[in-house]
């Protein structure tokens, strides 16, 4: 077999080889390697390492590329792969027919420059240990400045990447500069000073604390630690990627990202900041993405460029109660040093780019961030929170760097200036739900049972977006595939599978259990309800043993699972437990509230406070009265209110509505008064019904000629789910009957297919038509699925930036076309191609009422604009037509402006960046000739020239209605004055 079929026969396994270590130095290698040889062109290395494209996009394109270049690159390919890879990474790949030695390559060098590229594997090895003096005779020599000098040192660049941008530099800077570092190398190399030696030598004690922290990282992270590490599960086999996202816009993303572009260059808003934020909901992954990380740099996989790395539990961190230096607080909490204790923290504090803090889940400390206290000297003691906090803004320990992972709700304005970049980890995706189900079930037969069932209910499978709604799911697929077809509709209802899941395991010899099976259980649910209620109530999500007798727990209520031992890797404290999950801890919480009849009745009412009473500091009273009074609690209470807790509050009082729902009422038949259980069933109505008044009432008066809108408040996302959970259309009615608004914004409001099937279950209930907005959001394909149950109350829907494909928009144009208020859509910026533009074709076709529709920045080329024109030709309605950003060319502008040339509605077009050349604006010239309807037409970055431009202006003097044609950024030269002219009919005069 040749070698060009063994790359692609090996294709996978050759991915895998390069890319699953999570770090790049592989295929840097052997790109170093295949340069040297003249396999690459410069250009084509250039197009392989595009900066903030993911490492397997990359290895991709480099195969595609050596493929493509024939049987000798290929040869040359497998050969240095062969002599990258480990050896026991090489085992698995065949290399045979490939004999070819790159070990010296007799070729004259006419340049220096050359010189770089031929022999670039052997210098990348020699400057690794002389970056500093490299640069610093670059600098003397005036080839390089400051600016050159910072981007080489960065401190996300491993040595080896920190030589190879210095050569790319030094490449541009041309032959005097090439010159300056091969005789700078020359000159090292005859004093006998050995070049690839680091000049960073770490003591001999630093390398042992270093391998004895690896080593306790590794063992704290090789097994699932979230969901109590169930079954000691590997975390190798069920680890699965989540959706990442830059919180920002950010041109240089292309494709998502990897776990190797939270500590990157990507995204970097504050090259100053040292602090990486990566935010998600509860239970969307963050702290198994953060054991993935600890677990990849213990071993070796990624994050090399630091040399140590400290986990901490931010919940853990809470117990703490004493006040700490760093240096305490980095030994006792994580791993103490055999001996040299000083010598190791002053190596730390002389380097701190070398070193990575890790903080998870800042949501649940108890104390809100805050830049009041500061403190700069590492060594001087002080509280917890105020250590962290001063780490994160970096007035401690400047130059380290923190990964910080938060729910959203806790991180505010005061928190952000401080970030270099926030990372949003958003769950699964689809795929990631398929690969989380196949990886959980050995049985590939269960799985795909599991799987077939979600895909039946389109509301659970949204709910298994979230990783712990997936795991729950996975873990209860006996009682899943028992239950019936779409009998699982709401988060509640996938908690109480898991309580009867786990209460049956305590009862093998009873089958079924029947509708009693709670009552059977009452007085453990009870007693660990009180647990979770107070531990809300306090912002405590770590309990003592004695917080475990306060309430009467016993050891056969820890052997139920629901409460597992907190890991901690001091080892320094006595034992102590946390529940699975602290959505569990909210779950529990809320049927302490709804089965208890010892909770004061004021408890439901303050548990649906509205969001600006809690920031006045009311919050930690919430649960006041119906806590035990004892001192320490009221101390407890009386502090500020924390950042877990309203987030925590709300995720409980959404289990209350959803337990206190008919279809869960016999969970509680036998175990609770009747009465009671109506008198609370009323009480979460009448929150719910004022909280949505409340914010009704704050809607503004509309501008005279404008709509009435609405922009959601906080707290209104988290009303529409209560109400979702309680499964009373009466109740959604009745709170959703007073908006009378034309248009409802929600956008930047974390809206994910749990929360469409919330919104689509009330808005339903609208009288009168709105436009919804949801752009910015992560709505995606599934999410859009739960929106078509509303559809026929939306007079236009934008939704803009939310990861929808063309399947998302096969199922929504099926629905939409049977609506007939459905008029606009807005689509920009999410992940369409041609495959979506014959349903929209279809949508133009079908209804003759269609105003708007706007695509923008996809990736429509000239078939999908053809294809659109083909529904264009029979529409007779449409008002807007908008794909600015696409790949349309001329051949797609001619298309378009033969179905629209006498067009009778057509007001605006935007084709902006589309790549249309003269050719396409002489077609779009019939256009503005013969239209009675069109005002204005943009064609802004383009490739239109002088020639395209005059049969424009030709068609001006036809059309007394055209106000103005945008032609900035065009094929124009200096000479010419239309370079950033907006063509205005009213002042054709005044055109050249």
């Amino acid at each position: 077999m040749c070698a060009q079929e063994l790359v692609l026969k090996q294709r996978t396994e050759i991915l895998h080889a390069l890319c699953s270590s999570g770090s790049a130095e592989h295929l840097e290698r052997v790109l170093d390697i295949l340069l040297a040889h003249g396999e690459l062109l410069w250009e084509d290395y250039q197009n392989i390492q595009v900066l903030g494209r993911a490492l397997y996009t990359n290895a991709r394109w480099l195969l595609d590329l050596v493929y493509t270049k024939g049987v000798d690159t290929c040869e040359h390919f497998l050969t240095a792969l062969k002599q990258v890879l480990p050896e026991e990474q090489g085992a698995a790949l065949s290399f045979s027919g490939c004999c070819l030695n790159l070990e010296k390559r007799e070729e004259s060098q006419s340049t220096s420059t050359q010189t770089l590229l031929t022999h670039r594997p052997s210098l990348v090895s020699k400057l690794q240990g002389c970056i500093d003096g490299a640069l610093e005779a670059l600098v003397v020599s005036g080839h390089f400045n400051s600016g050159d000098c910072n981007e080489v040192r960065l401190p996300v660049h491993t040595p080896s990447q920190q030589a190879r941008c210095l050569l790319d530099h030094v490449r541009s800077k041309g032959e005097s500069a090439a010159k300056v570092v091969l005789h700078y190398i020359e000159q090292k190399q005859q004093s006998g000073s050995p070049l690839n030696q680091e000049k960073l030598t770490p003591p001999k004690e630093f390398l042992k604390y270093q391998k004895k922290l690896s080593s306790s990282v590794s063992a704290q992270s090789c097994f699932l630690s979230t969901y109590g590490g169930t079954s000691h599960m590997s975390l190798d086999d069920i680890y699965t990627e989540g959706q990442l996202e830059l919180a920002h816009d950010c041109a240089d993303v292309h494709g998502p990202l990897g776990l190797e572009d939270i500590v990157g260059t990507v995204g970097t808003v504050s090259e100053e900041a040292d602090t990486v934020l990566v935010s998600g909901e509860a239970g969307s992954g963050k702290s198994t993405l953060v054991q993935r990380l600890h677990l990849l740099w213990a071993r070796g996989a990624a994050l090399q460029d630091f040399l140590l790395l400290f986990p901490f539990s931010c919940r853990r961190l809470n117990s703490e109660q004493r006040e700490l230096s760093v240096q305490e607080l980095l030994f006792q909490h994580c791993c103490w040093p055999d001996r040299e204790q000083e010598e190791i923290f002053q190596f730390i504090l002389d380097h701190p780019h070398l070193i990575l803090f890790t903080f998870d889940g800042l949501d649940e400390l108890k104390q809100s961030f805050s830049d009041e206290h500061r403190l700069c000297c590492p060594t001087q003691r002080a509280p917890v929170h105020i250590l962290l906090f001063n780490l994160i803004q970096g007035s401690l320990m400047k130059g380290v760097w923190k990964v910080v992972t938060s729910r959203p709700e806790a991180v505010g304005p005061l928190l952000k200036k401080h970030l270099r970049k926030e990372v949003s980890l958003k769950g699964f995706s689809p795929s990631g739900i398929n690969c989380f189900v196949r990886k959980h079930h050995s049985d590939p037969t269960v799985a795909a049972k599991i799987l077939e069932s979600l895909q039946t209910n389109t509301a659970l499978l949204g709910l298994c977006h979230s990783p712990v709604l997936c795991w729950i799911v996975s873990q209860c697929h006996k009682e899943l595939l028992g239950c019936g077809e779409g009998s699982l509709q709401t988060i509640t209802d996938v908690y109480v599978m898991i309580l009867q899941h786990f209460l049956q395991h305590q009862s093998p010899l009873k089958s079924n259990m029947g509708l009693g099976w709670l009552q059977e259980h009452l007085k453990t649910v009870l007693r660990l309800g009180q647990l979770a209620f107070e531990g809300i109530g306090t912002t405590c999500y770590v309990f003592s043993c004695t917080d475990l007798e306060t309430c009467g727990i016993t050891d056969k209520d820890i052997c139920m699972g629901f409460l597992i031992q907190s890991k901690d890797m001091s080892s320094t404290h006595s034992k102590r437990y946390e529940f699975l999950h602290v959505t569990m801890q909210c779950f529990f919480a809320a049927l302490y509230l709804v089965l208890s009849t010892n909770t004061d009745r004021s408890a439901i009412l303050k548990l649906f406070e509205p969001q600006d009473m809690r920031d006045t500091g009311l919050t930690s009273r919430c649960f006041g009265a119906c806590l035990p009074s004892t001192d320490q609690q009221g101390q407890v209470l009386g502090g500020e209110a924390t950042a877990a807790e309203t987030p925590n509050l709300q995720i409980t009082a959404t289990f209350v509505s959803g337990l206190l729902s008919q279809r869960h009422r016999n969970l509680w038949l036998h175990c609770c008064p009747s009465a009671l259980m109506e008198k609370k069933v009323k009480q979460v109505s009448r929150c719910l019904s004022k909280g949505m008044q409340k914010h009704f009432k704050s809607i503004p008066q509309p501008v005279a000629g404008e709509k009435k809108s609405m922009h959601a408040m906080p707290d209104f996302v988290w009303l529409i789910k209560c109400i979702y959970e309680m499964q009373e259309s009466k109740i959604a009615k009745d709170a959703i009957s007073k908006l009378e608004v034309d248009h409802l914004k929600l956008t930047y409001c974390n809206i994910g297919p749990v929360e469409c099937t919330a919104l689509a279950y009330v808005l339903q209930y609208l009288r009168n038509p709105v436009g919804l907005q949801l752009d910015n959001n992560s709505v995606g394909d599934v999410g859009v699925e739960q929106l078509l149950p509303c559809m026929h109350i939306c007079n236009s829907l934008y939704l803009r930036n939310n990861n929808i494909t063309d399947e998302g928009i096969r199922k929504l144009i099926a629905k939409g076309i049977q609506c007939d208020n459905f008029r606009k859509i807005a689509l920009f910026n999410n992940k369409l191609t041609d495959a979506c533009t014959q349903h929209f074709s279809h949508l133009l076709k079908t209804k003759q009422d269609f105003l708007s529709l706007r695509l923008g920045n996809n990736n429509i080329t000239a078939e999908g604009a053809k294809q659109l024109a083909e529904g264009l030709r029979f529409n007779h309605s449409l008002q807007f037509l908008g794909l600015w950003g696409n790949k349309i060319g001329d051949a797609g502008a001619e298309a378009l402006a033969s179905a629209l040339e006498n067009s009778k509605t057509l007001v605006w077009l935007s084709l902006v960046g589309n790549g249309v050349g003269s050719a396409g604006a002489s077609a779009l010239a019939n256009i503005i000739k013969n239209s009675t309807s069109l005002e204005e037409i943009w064609l802004t970055q383009n490739c239109i020239t002088r020639t395209g431009v005059e049969c424009l202006i030709q068609a001006l003097e036809h059309n007394t209605r055209v106000k103005s044609i945008w032609l900035r950024n065009n094929d124009l030269s200096l000479e010419e004055p239309l370079t950033e002219l907006t063509l205005i009919k009213d002042h054709r005069s005044s055109l050249p």
